[in-house]
């Protein structure tokens, strides 16, 4: 399977490169809700997401859980780069969200390239650039903006031009860094609103305009 099309930054590699990808590397495939990899382990393989999503999440002392990002069809994990290249172990979780079809890139492999590739070295730093600086947003996010303008946004976000989200408070919590108890309070003042009905496990949202307004803040 020649799946360095999914990646057009990789479609500079000279010949004999693109030869050792394809050779060396696996096509894995893991259903939803499997935990690819978690705090505590060493990576062996730089993993390169072909379909499906991966959601990297983090798990403080306290038992407090935030998703610091997704990894989706064409994207590499920065986390595990970032772990290759310090030769340390991962700090936070991989879970499928969907059924996913990645390409693993054994460390031998992703090590020789790094060092001998200029190009592999620009697709592997440009993407952990990018990464560490949605990183830097969300952690602006949390520290500055408004709960109720980051909730609206996470709403319509989730949405996706729909009605209606399938969530739980806490899951909701973990995708903005915080208490469940703060997102329970802030969807009670949106459905006081009447900006959104709630039901167990699912958001409605009936007033989308007005969340949009805030969302613009």
């Amino acid at each position: 399977m020649d799946w360095l099309s999914t990646f057009p930054a990789l479609a500079q590699l000279s010949a004999e490169d693109h030869d050792l990808l394809l050779g060396e590397s696996k096509i894995i495939k893991a259903p939803a809700d499997t935990v690819v990899f978690g705090p505590g382990q060493k990576p062996d393989n730089l993993l390169m997401v072909l379909s499906g999503t991966v959601r990297v999440q983090h798990l403080s002392e306290k038992g407090r859980e935030i998703v610091l990002y997704r990894v989706r069809g064409g994207q590499s994990c920065v986390l595990t780069t970032s772990c290759l290249l310090a030769h340390e172990e991962y700090t936070a979780s991989g879970v499928t969200e969907t059924e996913v079809q990645a390409v693993a890139i054994p460390r031998r492999l992703f090590d020789r390239l790094l060092e001998h590739s200029s190009e592999f070295r620009q697709f592997v730093f440009h993407a952990y650039s990018r990464r560490i600086s949605d990183l830097f947003l969300m952690v602006e996010e949390v520290a500055f903006q408004r709960m109720d303008v980051r909730v609206a946004q996470k709403l319509l976000e989730l949405a996706g031009g729909d009605s209606d989200i399938t969530i739980t408070h806490q899951q909701l919590s973990a995708e903005l860094g915080t208490a469940r108890e703060v997102i329970s309070r802030q969807l009670a003042e949106f459905q006081r609103r009447e900006w959104v009905r709630q039901t167990r496990g699912h958001i409605e949202l009936i007033n989308c305009a007005a969340l949009e307004t805030l969302a613009s803040h």
